[in-house]
């Protein structure tokens, strides 16, 4: 007997399907009580699925929200649907899949999803024949609700379908899809692609065995007249780029040729998925030879697809120059993640590790529009290219440019500008006769009355500041920060985004070139705090971090302090502990005491004090949390982090001076929790503050030693990178404040370092440290690392040769020398790689010096003048001459 519905049941269930779309809050409440009633019987689902396939005189909207609440039911409890009910609604699925009306197909379709989604797959084996097998129905409602599921289904469970568990359907299904390319429905053709395309990226081997007709039916449907269908046949060539270029290689200029007036369809959202065929070429090893030639049509294509559209500008309110009185909305501000702090070497050649990328994406001047469009593709495109072709891509380029960046009007200038910015990295050297030309004008449209020119000419100055920082100060830097500090001040909120950022940049690229401007710097920045609305000021401490971390001691004047220092002061009182907006500022005040130093012991009580206090807090949310999960909130351990960070920075720029503070807390107790946390970034941030206060103020650690140890020699383990960096790290400063006491330690971390240094692919960073730490525990224990000398000698002077002399080098190497005494064997078969990092000292110290000059000596002594010019022919020429005239050997 099939199941037939109660009236009176029905009744109630429309009602409640009806208030359900009352936009009244009270009725909304109501109705999801009354749905937490109806889940205890276990046939309202019965009705649900009812409503949506059987009850034709409802109207569509109804009827498809009753399909869209037991899609719910069964993500939430499927598993506890008696089979009665299951099976009911399986069958209702399939037998309606043809309903007439697009939206209950489509709903039936998601429905069908949801459940083989579960799991239901294996467990409903005559679904995936049956939805083909209805493909075949005159009926268009029935082909196109049927390929509708389909799809849905090959976008969530495509792994699956390519697997052994469903006996692989695939060997049916895509020849199956193959044939419904040619179909008369441009719908159907469209969903035929998109069926096969889910499988491109995976590799699935049904698709591979079919690639070749694949590929002919994609050609095929080149010019198909429907959008839709064009979309999906680029999607289809960009994805086999990635996964099988050996195929379209033999194509590719036909290829090109499609792409190119893809590029150009009158519908965006062709053009947009044919732009990515450019950005997925770029990073392909033959991108150079296959595009050389098209070039000269390429490049003017991707310019004009970088203009705003009508609509963008409508979006970004294009035509609102003041808005700077407006608050910001919530959904206005994107979260932020905390870079927790990782301990990093200077290198040779200055740059810091990781050459960070100061380039956000490359169109960060309407990230509102955070919707990847066009305009932002066509610039991405133009800038991988940049970087493939150098200046070859500028003869197609100057040509446009000069027109585009001198346009009356703003639209097609703002675009132009924008060009200008993305080339900026890859054609650097080809445009630098040019600049001395468009600095100036660009400097000019700083101050253009569209806010949207101002915006764009802060982001684009930003990419040329290297260069601006390498000319005389008065000629371009000079007026460009004068500019630029103006924008900062700006009326239009886009534009204060946009020099925020711009001015970060220069701050990183001229250091301090800044310092004889900070007063006039700083008094922008404070009078920013006034006016500035919430996702703004966010930046804002960002430019003064920036600041501080690049100018460094010089801030450290009572003028500036004096400036700088009640603002910032005045925001942290204002904030609460549990406001997010502490992240951005901690960060910021970090930088701050870092280059205060002294100057900042006016304002480091109670920024000390809340830190320990955020601590606490946060470990205390935590235990409750774990003993209790249902009762409390887990908590955001963000702020614990940046807390630990911040204690850092003051370490850092405070010193010896930090010690009646931690003193006067329980820091060390807190530490001593953190080190052990969970969650690898508050273990990273706690080391790297360990290491901090060993620096500065070791008579508290020392009494911790023997609990801290273990849990350094613990964390040891590279599958956590920066959690293993600043523990290597501590271990190395614990190593030089204990001395000779370090001795029964070494054995619980020196197993571990060795084996560190020794694996292959251990990020340089890593290595370094390790080098370090090794070098120090030398120096402190020699005769417990001494015999193990062979086992990371090569490694430990490969890894250290470029990096600046310093102190960390310093004691390192005079713990090798010390080594080298104890157990001279140890060195014997790798001492070209100890010549070598020898050498790549600039100045040491006179005593180091001394000690290298010793073991240069012994060695050529030990071994005799005939074999010391033998091994010495080995060298390279430099590492030679360099060797002979620093010691004479």
């Amino acid at each position: 007997m099939e199941w037939q519905p109660d009236e009176q049941g029905l009744q109630q269930v429309l009602q409640l399907l009806k208030d359900s779309q009352s936009p009244n809050t009270v009725t909304q409440r109501a109705v999801q009580q009354k749905l937490e009633q109806l889940n205890q019987f276990p046939d309202f689902n019965n009705y649900l699925i009812f409503v949506l396939t059987r009850l034709k005189t409802e109207d569509e909207p109804t009827r498809s929200l009753s399909g869209l609440i037991l899609k719910n039911n069964v993500k939430a409890h499927y598993q506890n649907f008696p089979p009665t009910v299951a099976d009911f609604i399986k069958q209702e699925c399939l037998n309606n899949i043809g309903d007439p009306s697009p939206l209950i197909r489509a709903t039936i379709g998601i429905l069908i999803t949801t459940i083989s989604s579960k799991g239901e797959l294996q467990t409903w084996p005559e679904l995936l024949p049956q939805l083909c097998n209805l493909l075949n129905s005159e009926d268009y409602n029935t082909c196109e609700g049927s390929f509708g599921a389909l799809q849905k289904i090959c976008e969530d469970s495509s792994e699956l379908l390519d697997s052994d568990a469903l006996n692989r359907p695939l060997n049916i299904m895509i020849p199956k899809f193959l044939q419904f390319f040619k179909h008369c429905s441009p719908k159907i053709r469209s969903h035929a692609i998109a069926c096969v395309n889910q499988f491109i990226i995976g590799r699935a081997q049904a698709l591979m065995d079919n690639i070749d007709t694949f590929i002919e039916s994609l050609f095929a449907l080149a010019a198909d007249e429907d959008s839709e269908v064009r979309k999906n046949v680029c999607r289809a060539l960009v994805m086999l780029l990635e996964v099988r270029i050996d195929r379209l290689i033999p194509h590719m200029h036909s290829i090109i040729q499609y792409m190119l007036q893809r590029t150009q369809d009158p519908d965006e959202n062709v053009a947009l998925e044919a732009c990515e065929f450019w950005l997925t070429l770029a990073e392909q090893p033959i991108c150079k030879e296959m595009l050389s030639g098209h070039l000269v049509q390429l490049t003017p294509i991707l310019v004009n697809g970088m203009k705003y559209s009508e609509i963008d500008i409508i979006l970004l309110k294009g035509d609102v120059e003041e808005d700077e009185a407006v608050p910001d909305s919530d959904q206005d501000i994107k979260p932020r993640f905390h870079k927790s702090r990782t301990v990093t070497l200077q290198h040779e050649g200055g740059e810091d590790e990781e050459g960070e990328d100061n380039d956000d994406d490359d169109d960060d001047d309407d990230d509102t529009l955070s919707d990847w469009n066009l305009r932002k593709c066509s610039a991405a495109a133009l800038d991988v290219l940049a970087n493939v072709f150098r200046d070859d891509l500028l003869p197609h380029l100057l040509p446009l440019l000069k027109g585009l960046l001198f346009h009356p009007d703003w639209v097609i200038k703002e675009s132009g500008i924008l060009v200008l910015g993305a080339i900026a990295e890859g054609c650097m050297q080809g445009m630098v006769p040019y600049l001395p030309e468009l600095m100036p004008h660009l400097i000019q449209c700083l101050c253009d009355k569209k806010a949207l020119v101002r915006s764009i000419a802060c982001w684009t100055l930003s990419r040329y500041a290297h260069w601006v920082v390498s000319q005389p100060p008065d000629s371009y830097l000079k007026p460009l920060m004068t500019e630029l500090l103006k924008r900062i001040l700006d009326g239009n909120k886009r534009v204060q985004e946009a020099a925020c950022s711009a001015f970060a940049t220069l701050e990183e690229e001229a250091c301090t070139e800044l310092v004889p401007y900070l007063s006039f710097i700083l008094d922008t920045l404070v009078f920013a705090f006034g006016k500035y609305q919430h996702k703004n000021l966010l930046i804002l401490y960002d430019a003064i971090g920036t600041l501080a971390d690049s100018v460094g001691h010089h801030l450290n004047q009572e003028e500036y302090i004096q400036k700088l220092m009640p603002p910032l002061i005045a925001k942290w009182n204002e904030l609460k502990d549990e406001d997010k907006d502490l992240f951005p500022l901690l960060e910021c005040l970090s930088s701050v005491a870092t280059a205060l130093q002294s100057g900042f012991l006016p304002y480091c009580e109670p920024v000390y004090q809340r830190c320990v206090t955020l601590v606490q807090k946060t470990l205390a949310q935590a235990m409750m949390y774990n003993q209790h999960p249902d009762q409390y909130e887990a908590p955001d351990k963000d702020f614990m982090i940046v807390a630990l960070d911040l204690l850092s920075g003051l370490a850092e720029g405070l010193g010896a001076h930090v010690e009646q503070l931690v003193a006067r807390s329980n820091i060390m107790t807190l530490l001593f929790q953190c080190m052990q946390d969970t969650m690898p970034e508050v273990r990273q941030s706690s080391f790297a503050l360990l290491g901090d206060l060993t620096k500065a103020c070791f008579l508290h650690v020392k009494p911790c030693i023997a609990e801290f140890m273990p849990i350094l020699g613990l964390n040891l383990n590279p599958e956590f990178i920066s959690v293993c960096n600043n523990a290597t790290w501590a271990i190395g400063e614990i190593s030089m404040q204990m001395g000779a006491e370090m001795q029964p330690y070494v054995g619980m971390v020196l197993p571990h370092l060795v084996e560190i240094i020794n694996r292959p692919n251990t990020p340089k960073t890593l290595l370094e440290n390790t080098a370090i730490t090794i070098g120090r525990l030398g120096y402190v224990c020699p005769q417990e690392v001494a015999p193990q000398l062979q086992q990371f000698i090569r490694p430990w002077c490969t890894s250290l040769r470029n990096i600046r002399d310093n102190e960390e080098k310093d004691s390192a190497f005079r713990g090798i020398c010390v080594m080298i005494g104890v157990n001279p064997a140890g060195v014997v078969q790798d001492f070209i790689f100890f010549c070598d990092a020898v050498a790549s000292w600039v100045n040491p110290k006179d005593d180091l010096r001394d000690m290298f000059y010793k073991i240069l000596h012994g060695f050529k002594d030990q071994v005799g003048e005939e074999n010391w010019q033998q091994f010495s022919e080995q060298f390279p020429p430099l590492l030679k001459e360099r060797l002979s005239a620093c010691y004479g050997v």
